[in-house]
């Protein structure tokens, strides 16, 4: 019979972390899922020169990102070094300043890297990051017709994830989305260290789904912690820009284009920012909206009054569910994208270029927000990308060849702006749709490459 793996205390559970431990610690995005009682007792047990491994390091005290601003950190493998949000972070500052070193790895990458460590495998080949500056060093391999990088597993010391109920003999329940990254990272690390909301004697076998084999500690959350809308679903989507004077379409209306060019049935994966309005605008479609954090067949966003903390997108925005809807971790998650079953992935950018590739991340030398994209514009199937026409200094993001570090090359499928919806049909961009107010020249002035129209 396996030992009574319950912990009476936060303090105890992580006593046992040395200077220079590998350590991940999950979480996703801002707020959510992390083990913020582990967290804060590791902070007052003060281990240091740390090796962290995250997805996102989060806000506050009471996440990981308190670790790095407390001198604990000596290096990074993250696919966030950022806000997950949006904004530098102080982590980013301290890369800067050469107080840290950073290791950026696409998020779909990451877990698949935690779980091979987890089952005894060395090393695998993904299409994942191919052209782009995450694939520089590495060898790359052509499989089936198609480039792939070789990514290394990556086993850690110990392990802090959090989850919603635990037994006495390590089994984990999970609710909601809430294991997204969680079996992934337990099962590439050496001592595993599980904080839960509530602790029974036994969880029904069908209950479990993380069993105890993977788990070496189970303790209880001592911290109520509060729960954030993050300003995207605090605001109205009406924010819309102005050229020349003249109103371009609202964040909401980009939405609902983007929404009218989805095809019937589908799967859709949304992306951070603009793209998660278009769950508002997909009411009697035929449509089943992804998430790679871990849930399938969500639907609008959840108004502040009436939310489930355990439900929410990507973006870390809380929505409401579908029928048909179904939870599952972030490796399945990535299984579902990289293995093409998902149809349509839908993405914010900061560029696109004529032959169709994307950039939507920056900052390569200190750090920047990776996130999934690499992974979701691997799949092979539709991209759609929305952004702004212009940027804030009036310069096009529809470019002839991309400035900045690409997300992935030569994939995008369709681009909706604020200005114009279009398709790219044979290497040419077909505009289908120009915003009211404007017209077909007014579209290709503040284009950096050439269009037809439909």
């Amino acid at each position: 019979m396996p030992q009574d793996k319950i912990v009476a205390s936060a303090s105890s559970a992580v006593a046992d972390v040395p200077d220079g431990a590998s350590i991940a610690i999950a979480g996703f995005g801002v707020t959510h899922s992390f083990p913020c009682t582990l967290t804060v007792a590791l902070r007052k047990a003060g281990p240091r020169h740390l090796r962290l491994v995250a997805n996102s390091l989060g806000e506050n005290e009471l996440r990981s990102i308190s670790l790095v601003e407390n001198d604990q950190v000596d290096s990074l493998v993250v696919s966030f070094s950022g806000r997950a949000g949006g904004g530098t972070s102080s982590a980013e500052r301290m890369v800067a300043d050469g107080r840290l070193q950073l290791e950026l790895c696409p998020q779909g990458t990451l877990v698949e890297r935690l779980r091979a460590a987890g089952a005894g495998i060395g090393a695998f080949f993904t299409r994942t990051g191919v052209n782009t500056a995450i694939a520089e060093g590495k060898e790359v391999r052509r499989l089936n017709g198609v480039d792939h990088v070789l990514e290394t597993a990556l086993p850690v010391d110990y392990s802090l994830i959090r989850g919603f109920r635990g037994d006495r003999f390590g089994n984990i329940q999970f609710r909601g989305n809430g294991a997204n990254f969680m079996p992934a990272f337990a099962k590439a690390g050496r001592v595993v260290i599980v904080e839960v909301d509530e602790v029974v004697d036994e969880i029904a076998p069908e209950d479990v789904d993380l069993p105890g084999v993977f788990v070496d500690r189970v303790v209880r959350t001592d911290l109520t912690l509060p729960v954030d809308f993050i300003a995207s679903q605090r605001k109205a989507p009406t924010t819309r820009a102005s050229y020349d004077g003249r109103p371009a379409w609202s964040r909401a209306e980009m939405a609902e284009v983007a929404a009218d060019m989805l095809p019937d049935p589908s799967y859709v994966n949304l992306g951070l920012g603009i793209p998660t309005l278009i769950s508002n605008y997909i009411d009697g479609r035929d449509i089943q909206l992804h998430a790679e954090n871990g849930i399938l067949g969500y639907g609008e966003l959840a108004p502040t009054d009436d939310y489930d903390k355990d439900i929410f997108n990507a973006a870390g925005e809380y929505v409401r569910l579908r029928p048909g809807a179904s939870f599952f971790e972030s490796v399945e998650s990535f299984e579902m994208v990289r293995g093409g079953h998902i149809d349509v992935v839908v993405l914010g950018a900061y560029e696109v270029d004529a032959e169709g590739s994307i950039a939507n991340w920056s900052r390569p030398l200190v750090g920047g927000a990776i996130g999934g994209a690499m992974d979701l514009v691997a799949s092979g199937r539709d991209v759609m990308v929305m952004l702004t026409h212009l940027s804030s200094k009036g310069r096009p993001k529809l470019v002839r060849k991309c400035g900045l570090p690409l997300t992935g090359a030569r994939c995008v499928t369709s681009v909706v702006t604020d200005i114009a919806a279009m398709r790219r049909v044979d290497d040419t961009y077909v505009v289908e749709r120009v915003a009211p107010g404007f017209t077909r020249d007014d579209v290709v002035r503040m284009t950096d490459f050439p269009l037809d129209f439909a």
